[in-house]
């Protein structure tokens, strides 16, 4: 069987990444996957080609409407959605496996949400770590699924085993570097390539980023 897979947001580098990943996939070559509608915001209507020069082989598609309409009837659809904007998609596709990429249903306390990204939370799925305790056995057959965020994905990989086996102390410091394309495609000065070059920056230190509540979740749940 053919599994069709649609992309939300296929004109940001997310949607970019998961693109250029389906279209080098086992299945995908082999015929078993197929790469259906691919929608956009106010990209709608531009080629791909366009955007994503280095995937000619889609080269000849253009981007639709982001609608739960165009995206009904696929069997997987990744949503690259800005934070915030999965939900409304997400329930409209009852019938579908939905992958979301955006922090909308990453973290399990509803004021953590509220606080870092200022929305009213719109609940929990499992989570995309299979690494972690238990949670390989909640995504197998899951039919929504929350990816987790760069940051956290490195923080828990690198310290959840330490953590789980009492090795470190509670006041743990993780140092992560991104590179300026983690911001998305927004215009912004300090994005410029003049400002970023050869240099580095901190930023949302103390405890700000967006991301600490999601690390300071999984690790805990490796401790007493």
């Amino acid at each position: 069987m053919t599994i069709k897979v649609a992309v939300a947001g296929a004109s940001g580098y997310a949607g970019g990444e998961i693109l250029r990943l389906l279209l080098g996939h086992p299945s995908y070559l082999s015929g078993d996957l197929e790469i259906g509608a691919l929608t956009a915001g106010s990209s709608a209507g531009t080629p791909l080609t366009d955007l994503m020069p280095h995937l000619p082989q889609l080269a000849d598609r253009v981007m639709e409407d982001t609608t739960p309409e165009i995206l009904a009837g696929h069997d997987v659809v990744f949503l690259a959605l800005p934070h915030g904007h999965s939900a409304a998609i997400g329930k409209a596709l009852e019938d579908t496996i939905v992958i979301d990429c955006a922090a909308d249903f990453r973290l399990q306390e509803a004021g953590e949400w509220e606080h870092y990204y200022g929305s009213e939370h719109q609940g929990t799925w499992p989570y995309g770590i299979p690494e972690m305790p238990g949670h390989r056995e909640q995504l197998q057959g899951a039919t929504r699924i929350a990816v987790p965020g760069c940051f956290p994905t490195g923080a828990t990989l690198a310290a959840l085993p330490a953590v789980a086996a009492g090795l470190v102390v509670p006041d743990l410091a993780i140092v992560s570097i991104t590179g300026v394309s983690g911001a998305g495609k927004k215009a912004s000065v300090g994005m410029l390539g003049s400002e970023v070059m050869g240099s580095l920056k901190a930023y949302n230190t103390a405890g700000k980023h967006r991301h600490t509540p999601e690390v300071i979740q999984n690790l805990s749940e490796v401790t007493d």
